[in-house]
């Protein structure tokens, strides 16, 4: 059963995201892509559509391979 408990997110800073793609290469999942828009700096980020946003499990491997620190993940803290 879910609730507000079960909390899983993944935040990518699009001002930071360099377009390298390397989180959508770490996701087992495949749920990170590349926008088609590019952002401030001249590049096209990685983007998290909110559907796949419910399906991350917070593995936080995009996080570890990202150069630029651009991918925060959290998770529910599991009390128990």
């Amino acid at each position: 059963m879910k609730g507000s408990d079960d909390v899983r997110k993944v935040i990518i800073d699009e001002f930071r995201c360099k377009g390298c793609a390397l989180c959508t290469v770490a996701c087992p999942r495949k749920l990170i892509l590349m926008s088609e828009k590019i952002n401030k700096q001249g590049f096209l980020p990685a983007l998290i559509s909110q559907e796949n946003l419910e399906r991350c499990t917070s593995c936080a491997l995009c996080g570890q391979m990202c150069p630029d620190v651009a991918i925060s993940v959290y998770r529910a803290k599991k009390w128990g």
